[in-house]
């Protein structure tokens, strides 16, 4: 872990509900929710204040629901009832490496967990804890991206640090093309002009609104998210300034 000063007092993680699924097909590997509240731990060491907002494309994802001419509304709920779901996961291995953590749900259901409330979320990050977002913004045909904006704008997060599969943001996927070139540093029109798919427009949009720069990283590079708050770390910046 690096000893640098951290760039932020305050970042908003947005976690895929892939990357909680690993090499598995479906659902949640232990292993790697257990990795992934390791990196928290480790830029909360650092002072830096985390909220963490998960999807839930591992267990379910209303747009295919609505791909097979099903209802999109009812689609979206139970993709919010899936990061809930994660949530509670990611919540599990924080809490088993002790470190303090809450989640608040944008969806009302005060038997498993607190509801959302700027208020409610401030004053959990203040006392420490990490917050983990779940539910979306609690409306359908909005994306978790969209979620991670709106939550960072809300916090006062000075960062979205987007983990992805890959190392940054590329002209394609270089899964499948070879050739995709990898930025270094984008401005949020320029994501929005080019059609660069490492977040929805909303979100874009909401983030360059409110001046809220997005570093996009692999979340599979065990370390990375401290190296990134401390300036380090290999990743795309989108950012206005």
């Amino acid at each position: 872990m690096s000893e640098a000063t951290p760039l932020y007092k305050r970042v908003l993680l947005k976690a895929s509900g892939e990357a909680l699924m690993g090499e598995q097909g479906f659902g949640i590997d232990v292993t790697v929710a257990d990795r992934i509240a390791s990196d928290i731990a480790e830029a909360r060491a650092l002072g830096v204040e985390v909220g963490v907002v998960v999807g839930g494309g591992n267990i379910f994802r209303g747009v295919a629901v609505a791909s097979r001419g099903g209802d999109r509304v009812s689609g979206d709920h139970m993709g919010m009832l899936g990061t809930v779901i994660n949530a509670l996961a990611l919540a599990t291995s924080l809490r088993k490496i002790g470190l303090d953590c809450e989640v608040l749900s944008a969806i009302s259901m005060p038997e498993i967990c607190q509801s959302f409330s700027q208020r409610l979320a401030l004053h959990h990050l203040g006392r420490g804890k990490v917050v983990i977002f779940a539910g979306g913004t609690g409306n359908p045909f909005f994306t978790t991206d969209s979620a991670a904006a709106l939550r960072a704008a809300e916090i006062g997060a000075e960062a979205i640090l987007k983990g992805t599969q890959v190392d940054g943001i590329y002209s394609a996927d270089p899964k499948k093309d070879p050739h995709a070139t990898r930025y270094e540093t984008l401005t949020h029109d320029e994501v929005l002009q080019k059609g660069l798919a490492v977040m929805d427009v909303a979100a874009v949009a909401l983030a360059r609104e409110n001046s809220i720069p997005i570093i996009v990283f692999s979340i599979h590079e065990q370390g990375a998210f401290a190296r990134i708050v401390t300036g380090g770390g290999r990743a795309t910046i989108v950012n206005d300034r």
